[in-house]
């Protein structure tokens, strides 16, 4: 017996219904993209590794998935040298790889690898702006909507192959590109249903200014990342994991009010100011916060929340300025559903310098979870044909098959069985799909040019004109 067939973990297949509650997702996104001055590109789905590698920083660069160049390299003329830990090494996890580890193993990945599955939207853009200069007009406005990869351990709401929906702005300083960021956020997702997502906001120039301040500015990474788990270990696990990484018990005195940092968004900014008083870099986070909020503020949001959270770092260590990410209606436990920020010169890792750039990304796969479980999809998405015409024959067939071709071209979707079978079995398939009518058409509604219409939800029967059906299937749209 044949084994059943299997898909890598952390991939999925999607059902129909799957696939068009994500389109319709996918459509919200597009359209609300579009109608703020977003133009789509497409990159790749995979680059040179080079273009990939050390971008996302270490931890990033262990699960970037590699592609095996075509041809035997390793009976070639040219004998590629093995790592001596070889074998060791390809029964660890990524996770479990040390430092020195990798850097012996990308030596020997970059001889049998030139190629690599993208791991983000960001970094082939950044590429794709430098290779395009020419062609493009700033500040260029671009969204992309395309799979990513990543060699990750799959749980709930993380996937190794999903959708990332981005939109960024290169080619401008202007805090006014965050205002509408923002303005996006809610857009969409108040068009998708979902009330009461909370934007989250902060500045990496703020966390910057806090580890000056402390006398950590060396441990800026260390003490960012641990910042940023603060929802998940609490006040004592990010002080444990502080003091682990060399900061100081001082230092994390400095910063306990971070750890409470409650009340309105004007109160915590005048807060930070007066923390980050000795800081030029930490003040200059402070207005530039200080801007963002007070116009999203006076132009108002349809039911997104802005809130100003300073434990908020991000892990991505190309971010400069402004941060966001999204968090789902209270009472759905998920993580981000949303994220994004300013960096400075991304585009200089491939020799374009001073090209500022601020983008937003939206995790398709999440959001779907999110509206899945608070029942917020439109029965219209899954919508399936209007009606199917039964088939009693080749004469009753050509005549239902002038009909259908009609029916569409009024936009109403339509098929016929394709099989001249018991009838029973074909109002079953119907009933199976959750098509609504069902057409009968016999000698006698091929006399009289009508079509026998059954609704399968109440039962009820009767013979129409084909305007009269027309009619009938527009109204139950």
């Amino acid at each position: 017996m044949a084994q059943k067939p299997s898909i890598p973990k952390g991939t999925r297949d999607f059902s129909p219904i799957e696939v068009a509650k994500r389109n319709y997702i996918f459509s919200t996104i597009k359209t609300n993209f579009e109608k703020f001055g977003f133009q789509p590109i497409e990159t790749p789905s995979f680059e040179n590794s080079e273009t990939l590698m050390g971008k996302y920083g270490e931890e990033g660069d262990r699960l970037i998935f590699k592609i095996l160049n075509s041809g035997n390299y390793f009976f070639s003329k040219n004998k590629i040298e093995l790592p001596n830990n070889i074998v060791e090494l390809q029964h660890k996890s990524a996770e479990d790889i040390s430092t020195e580890e990798l850097i012996e193993l990308n030596k020997f990945t970059s001889k049998i690898s030139e190629k690599a599955l993208r791991y983000d939207l960001t970094v082939p853009f950044a590429r794709y702006v430098v290779q395009h200069q020419n062609e493009i007009e700033f500040p260029f406005k671009r969204y992309q909507i395309q799979p990513v990869w990543r060699a990750d351990r799959p749980q709930k709401g993380r996937f190794r192959e999903f959708y990332q929906c981005d939109a960024d702005v290169v080619g401008s300083n202007s805090l006014w590109q965050e205002v509408e960021l923002v303005q996006l956020y809610d857009s969409v997702f108040s068009q998708l249903g979902l009330n009461g997502v909370t934007i989250k906001i902060n500045n990496r120039k703020i966390l910057s200014g806090i580890a000056e301040v402390i006398g950590a500015s060396d441990k800026l990474i260390d003490f960012t990342v641990a910042l940023d788990k603060l929802d998940k270990i609490g006040e004592e696990g990010v002080k444990k994991e502080m003091l682990e990484k060399g900061i100081s018990n001082e230092a994390i005195l400095k910063v306990q009010p971070l750890f409470s940092f409650t009340g309105t968004i004007v109160e915590k900014i005048e807060k930070l100011a007066q923390l980050l008083a000795t800081s030029e870099e930490g003040m200059k986070g402070v207005e530039e916060l200080q801007f963002i909020c007070e116009h999203v503020n006076e132009i108002g949001l349809q039911t997104a929340t802005l809130d100003l959270d300073v434990t908020l770092a991000r892990g991505l260590n190309y971010y400069t300025g402004a941060i966001f990410e999204v968090t789902a209606p209270k009472g759905v436990a998920m993580g981000s559903i949303g994220g994004g920020g300013r960096y400075d010169d991304l585009t200089g890792i491939f020799g374009l310098k001073n090209m500022s750039g601020v983008g937003i990304s939206f995790g398709l796969d999440r959001i779907a979870l999110v509206i899945e479980e608070l029942n917020l999809f439109p029965e219209t998405v899954t919508a399936t044909s209007k009606a199917l015409f039964l088939n009693f024959g080749l004469e009753e067939a050509k005549y239902a098959m002038k009909a259908i071709a009609k029916l569409r071209q009024e936009g109403i979707k339509v098929e016929m069985y394709p099989d001249a079978t018991k009838i029973g079995k074909q109002f079953q398939h119907a009933d199976k799909r959750g098509i609504p009518f069902a057409v009968l058409v016999g000698e006698e509604e091929m006399k009289n040019k009508q079509y026998g219409v059954k609704n399968l939800v109440t039962g009820d029967q009767q013979k129409l004109s084909f305007e009269e059906l027309v009619n009938l299937l527009k109204e139950n749209k």
